[in-house]
């Protein structure tokens, strides 16, 4: 029936009594063109010619109103159905379920569901897929499990309709046992159902079922159609399997797939994931129709492979030739790109598109606009937009404490981690592999701990990446051996796990240990990467181990395979200049096979400052002012080397062209945390509150040592001042500050730890030896270097450092 027929029809239909099989013919006109209007007029007409007790045109006015996305009215209209009718019509039940599953609010289909069932109506097969997918769409696993039940009791579990929408329903909440044991039950298995099957087991990674169903879907004579395609494609990614990928994408082209935008999407994506980008590009620019879908996807690609301006290049060309307005997901990942990129700029701008868009009610742009400004440090930003959230989860917060702690904001992470918990938003996996480090960075040892015993509690410890965050944490909160205790209980442990060790070990001058460890992990058949020896040669260096750093450097590359990274080289002039072998480490450098850095000559000048040779700290610096001096470490450490030397004029020189350079000396600071609260001291600074009382018990320690021998290492001192006065700088230095204050307010069984930016100047590491001695106390500092463990007046770093 034409548009204009269906007109004429209802035209007459006003001016003469209607049977109620000519309404029921108007009203199929209505839901195959979607016409609202005709609708309600032929409803209007309808209820003036008294047929209301119809249960044919009421079922048929209802699936109207469904068809036109009118679920009010069309809930309005099977209210009024009489009780008898809705008794005797499953039908009605069906389509409006079915309405509400679709479109939504999914809990009305769960809950008109209910109410059949209270209203004494059976279910068909048709009723229970309908419903369960409002289940899948809210997560509700014990309503779904609910709704399973009752088609068991009815006798409708080996429907093949009601076990595929089962399957569907489990899969998609998760519970795979679940769908597995219903889809081995089903006596028979269409193409729909192995594809759900296929599609949940790809969702999960879990790649080796993936294909264990595809051949039995084949060994029961079904062959794989596109949506099996478009399922299998997501688990070869994810596993990399690029052979298997392949071999997809020619049955694709053999069975004419491939021109399908959901099958070229899929295969893109799959390549992408494989680290083929070209190949990607390649399946992009041949599709022959793309959509949102497709653009996002290529998009996403590019972001994937590192390809990031690529990204924003293809994000503008699908604006310029496609009117279709981007989507939350593509907004997402074009926010990503921009965070890589620190293009702020252009995150700005999605961030005005996307509140005129209105897309910043979805949560997930949000959280990816949260993440953007956090890892472009802009943590105010940030802060604000968080506060602007209508919508807050896990997720938001986990951005902004992971931006904080990438961008060395440690003590502003663990303010919102509190903030968090204000929101009584619990912290998930990824929130707590942000707030490990936040605690690493500031020795917050006692937050540490109570974010491992949230971890114990919350499952988490089943993770290899918060074992593994919980193993740094330790070794840099100066517990090596509760890291040890992390490590040994590890369900699964990566390379990663072994390296954290290996790293922790070095750092604590436990050479020995951190040598013992990396022949433990080559007995359990791990294969060492360049981090490994990197932590290796380091260990091998605090803990003067010269010979054994030198043949870790040949069997890298001897043995194992490794080319050396500057780094590694980094780690051999540290090692020979620690040991005083400073010539040698001159020639190690000459021979490097690249251009060493300013880092390998301030390694080497670092080393000419605790040696005192001052020739050759002169040579070395004149190499670092030709490459640039990139801090103001450098001028710090030559102006050191000339005031230990009393060469006053040259050390005022060396400062002069420092601010001439436009350098500004970094502050020392010292982080020690008491009872739970993290306090900082700045060398010289009076500003903390108990600064009198610090004081004094700095003037009481200093006398105490004195009288066991202690005098002032005054060539830490870098201007020319009178003894009195050297003593009084150095007496101000952060670390002594922050353990006083500890001494003051921990209990005396406590150990003090305290972190330093800086390396822990020579006066300070003489002081406080002989202040372990006098307060029988353990004194841990973890300084830009290395720990020092102060215990009865000796220091485990063994004049390493």
């Amino acid at each position: 029936m034409s548009c204009a027929a269906g007109r004429r029809g209802i035209n007459s239909a006003r001016n003469w009594l209607v049977e109620p099989r000519d309404y029921i013919q108007l009203i199929h006109f209505c839901i195959s063109s979607k016409s609202l209007t005709l609708a309600k007029i032929i409803h209007q007409h309808f209820l003036k010619s008294n047929f209301t007790s119809s249960p044919a045109i009421s079922e048929k006015l209802t699936r109207l109103y469904i068809t036109c996305s009118q679920l009010n009215l069309a809930r309005r209209l099977f209210n009024n159905i009489p009780e008898p009718v809705k008794k005797s019509n499953v039908v009605i039940w069906n389509h409006l379920i079915r309405g509400y599953a679709w479109e939504g609010p999914y809990h009305e289909a769960i809950d008109l569901y209910n109410e059949m069932i209270d209203f004494g109506v059976r279910p068909s097969n048709y009723t229970y897929p309908f419903v369960l997918k409002a289940c899948s769409s809210l997560q509700v696993v014990d309503d779904g499990k609910m709704v399973h039940d009752h088609a068991e009791r009815n006798g409708f579990d080996k429907d093949v309709f009601v076990s595929t929408a089962l399957v569907d329903f489990y899969v998609k909440c998760g519970c795979l046992e679940d769908a597995r044991k219903v889809f081995d039950g089903m006596c028979d298995r269409d193409v729909v159902a192995w594809n759900a099957m296929i599609s949940g087991a790809s969702i999960h990674g879990l790649y080796e079922e993936v294909i264990e169903l595809v051949v039995r879907m084949q060994d029961a004579g079904l062959g794989l159609n596109s949506s099996t395609v478009v399922s299998v494609l997501p688990a070869i990614g994810e596993s990399s399997v690029l052979s298997a990928g392949k071999a997809v994408h020619g049955y694709c082209v053999r069975r004419g797939f491939w021109s399908e935008v959901m099958v070229g999407t899929g295969l893109l994506d799959m390549y992408a994931k494989c680290g083929l980008l070209d190949y990607a590009r390649k399946v992009f620019y041949a599709m022959g129709v793309k959509n949102e879908v497709s653009w996002s996807a290529m998009i996403g690609a590019c972001v994937i492979c590192d390809s990031t301006g690529e990204a924003l290049v293809l994000y503008d060309q699908m604006r310029s030739e496609n009117s279709v307005d981007p989507s939350p997901v593509l907004l997402g990942t074009v926010l990503r790109a921009c965070a890589k990129l620190i293009d702020l700029r252009r995150g700005r701008q999605i961030h005005g598109y996307a509140m005129k868009a209105g897309s910043l009610v979805d949560l997930m742009v949000g959280n990816t606009l949260l993440s953007m400004y956090a890892k472009c440090g802009l943590i105010d930003d940030a802060s604000k937009f968080l506060e602007e959230m209508d919508w807050k989860d896990s997720v938001s917060f986990s951005a902004v404490i992971s931006g904080c702690v990438g961008n060395g904001y440690a003590e502003v992470a663990l303010k919102f981690f509190k903030r968090m918990q204000g929101f009584k938003i619990k912290p998930d996996v990824a929130t707590m592999i942000g707030f490990l480090p936040a605690c690493s960075h500031l020795a917050a040892l006692k937050h540490g701990a109570c974010g491992h015993s949230y971890s114990i509690v919350r499952g988490f410890t089943s993770d290899t990446s918060i074992c593994n965050a919980l193993t740094d944490m330790y070794c840099k909160c100066g517990k090596v051996d509760i890291a040890r205790l992390v490590f040994d209980r590890m369900h699964t442990r990566d390379i990663v796990s072994w390296n954290a060790m290996i790293v922790g070990y070095g750092v604590h001058g436990l050479g020995a240990e951190a040598i013992s460890m990396f022949y433990q992990m080559l007995a359990e058949g791990w294969k060492p990467d360049d981090v490994t020896f990197i932590g290796l040669l380091s260990a091998c260096s605090h803990s003067g181990l010269v010979a054994e750093g030198k043949r870790f450097f040949i069997s890298m590359t001897q043995e194992f395979k490794i080319f050396p990274r500057l780094e590694h080289y980094l780690c051999m002039v540290d090692l020979l200049g620690r040991a005083g072998l400073l010539n040698e480490a001159q020639d190690f450098i000459k021979k490097m096979p690249f251009q060493p850095d300013v880092q390998v000559w301030s390694a080497l000048l670092a080393a000419c400052r605790v040696h005192k040779n001052v020739e050759l700290g002169e040579v070395v610096s004149k190499n670092i002012q030709t490459l640039g001096p990139e801090s103001t470490g450098n001028f710090v450490l030559l102006s050191n080397i000339y005031s230990a030397a009393g060469r006053w004029d040259d050390a005022a020189d060396v400062r002069n062209l420092q601010r001439v350079c436009g350098y500004k000396k970094l502050p020392g600071c010292s982080w020690v945390e008491v009872n739970g609260a993290i306090h900082a001291f700045v060398g010289g600074d009076k500003s903390h509150q108990h600064w009198e009382e610090i004081i004094e018990k700095l003037e009481e320690l200093l006398g105490d040592i004195k009288k066991l021998g202690y005098s002032v290492e005054s060539s830490f001192v870098l201007h020319d001042v009178e003894e009195e006065e050297k003593e009084r700088i150095l007496l101000y230095h952060s670390e002594k500050l922050a353990v006083a204050y500890a001494l003051l307010m921990l209990s005396p069984n406590k150990p003090i730890l305290v972190t330093k930016n800086l390396r822990v100047c020579g006066d300070c590491h003489l002081a406080l030896t002989y202040i372990s001695m006098i307060e029988k106390r353990e004194i841990i500092v973890r300084d830009a270097s290395r720990f020092h463990h102060f215990r009865s007046g000796t220091c485990s770093c063994g004049g390493f450092w």
